[in-house]
């Protein structure tokens, strides 16, 4: 009879939790499905990114809405992270929702992810290359959408930061086939903050029922100067830009207001658009105001 010291014994326990800890790893790995096929930096702390399914078919969404991705607590943080809040066990699958910024008609998903540095998922997210693996949900969620407003009526986009992506999903489907007016509000720091300012500049040369306007709040900080504007989203809203663009006062009986971003300015302009009759948009009772928030 083979007989075994204590501290063999123990040994063998260490070796086989460990060889399960790896197995485990690898087969929550295997739950990663999707692949990273294009990165790009729009800042320091804001990236684009494209992620394709690896074997199976994108849900269908509308544009507007957001879906959720995913990775474990194992995988590498940037090195731009600072401490995590939270310490979490290896196998935990971190889950955020973020809003869509691609066409839905496209074979892919592209998101527009602002770097939290003490967080826990954007820290692994930024640290991604391509080709590597990511979770993505197999739904898409939300109200955030213009399917169902008339397209007669005149839509106005307005974002700060990253609000921008559900916007850009609109426009790159079907908003642009609409017969009404759209203009998008994007505001942010600094220039290199302004995401997709190259691509809502095109449109606004290629189609006449389209304006686009952006704004920085910290003109100071930029290395070659800044010629436009440099106010607040709730200034813009009280000039009249808005009518010179449109031709005429966007009211609630010819307007539908989109916000998202930061809740400082969804609340602020949420207040201004209601004391000009404009109504909180909701499930049950429809209103002109609709909003999303960081």
């Amino acid at each position: 009879m083979v007989q075994f010291r204590y501290s063999e014994i123990q040994s063998i326990n260490i070796k086989c939790i460990f060889l399960e800890i790896i197995h485990k790893l690898l087969k929550k790995m295997d739950e990663l499905n999707c692949f990273v096929t294009q990165i790009m930096s729009v800042s320091p702390i804001m990236k684009i990114i494209r992620i394709k399914p690896d074997g199976w078919t994108l849900p269908e969404y509308k544009p507007g809405q957001f879906i959720a991705i995913g990775l474990y607590a194992s995988a590498a943080r940037c090195a731009e992270a600072t401490q995590e809040h939270t310490q979490l066990e290896p196998e935990k699958l971190i889950k955020r929702a973020y809003s869509i910024a691609s066409s839905s008609s496209h074979d892919f998903i592209e998101l527009y992810i602002t770097l939290v540095h003490s967080g826990s998922l954007t820290p692994r997210v930024f640290n991604l290359k391509i080709g590597d693996k990511i979770w993505l949900g197999k739904k898409a969620t939300g109200m955030f959408t213009i399917d169902e407003i008339d397209p007669d009526q005149n839509v106005i986009l307005i974002a700060t930061g990253t609000g921008v992506a559900p916007y850009m999903s609109m426009l790159r489907s079907n908003a642009l086939a609409r017969k009404g007016k759209i203009m998008v509000i994007h505001g942010a720091a600094n220039s290199w903050d302004l995401g997709y300012s190259s691509e809502l500049t095109l449109l606004d040369s290629m189609f006449p029922n389209f304006s686009y306007h952006p704004t920085i709040t910290e003109p100071g900080r930029e290395p070659v100067g800044w010629n436009g504007d440099i106010r607040f989203i709730e200034e813009i809203w009280k000039d009249t830009i808005i009518e010179e663009k449109f031709g005429f006062r966007p009211t609630a009986e010819n307007t539908h207001v989109f916000l998202c971003g930061n809740p400082l300015m969804t609340n602020g302009m949420t207040d201004l658009l209601v004391k000009e009759n404009f109504k909180l948009h909701k499930k049950k009772e429809p209103g002109q105001i609709h909003v999303e928030e960081f």
